[in-house]
């Protein structure tokens, strides 16, 4: 592991998030399809990082990309368009029980009770003491402080008991895959100084 991303002096001015995961697919002779798939689910995303000068965010930048050596270290970040969860849920939310791998449907508690939208689909939801992001997919409207949660992709570790559930500001942890990291000056001030601009992709480190 190689650090945080350094977000607080480098925005993010755009960003794609993506989803992978192979899947090999064949039809028989009758039209029917078959599907397997042979590796686990890993986010990603492309972002650009806003243009400004060496000296407010491209040289911590700089030094913090190089320490990657490329895509030999991992590193985690929180990305800010979705670093703040859609649902309203503010309390400590806890696994119930415990989950296998494969499982889809996680128990939980710790809900305030009557909580309409705790959670939306397309959030982004960590469990404690695991590193993979997985995605809520089915709004959660809990009348009471537990409900089941509905994610993807399945679990890829167990769960146990009282495992806490991070849902707002969730780290990735990431490495870069491309070899080139290029930081391209794009323009200059009115008083000379060059103005930088940096795009990086990055995938899950599972």
């Amino acid at each position: 592991m190689s650090g945080a991303f350094p977000i607080s002096n480098s925005k993010f001015s755009t960003m794609g998030i993506r989803s992978s995961q192979n899947t090999i697919l064949s039809l028989t002779d009758s039209g029917k399809k078959l599907a397997r798939q042979i590796d686990g689910q890993r986010f990603g995303f492309t972002a650009k990082i806003i243009t400004a000068k060496r000296n407010d965010a491209y040289g911590e930048l700089m030094a913090f990309i190089i320490k990657q050596r490329s895509g030999k270290e991992n590193f985690t970040i929180i990305p800010p368009e979705v670093k703040n969860a859609r649902g309203n849920e503010t309390g400590t939310i806890q696994v119930v029980g415990s989950h296998a791998v494969g499982a889809t449907s996680i128990s939980i508690d710790g809900h305030q009770n009557d909580n309409p939208n705790a959670f939306r689909a397309g959030d982004f939801i960590k469990f404690a003491n695991h590193s993979k992001i997985y995605m809520i997919v089915a709004d959660i409207n809990p009348s009471s402080n537990a409900s089941t949660l509905t994610i993807e992709p399945p679990l890829i570790n167990t769960l146990a008991d009282n495992e806490v559930v991070t849902y707002d500001n969730v780290p990735f942890t990431v490495y870069l895959t491309n070899d080139i990291q290029e930081f391209g000056a794009v323009g200059a001030t009115k008083d000379g100084d060059l103005l930088y601009q940096f795009e990086l992709d990055v995938e899950e480190a599972l």
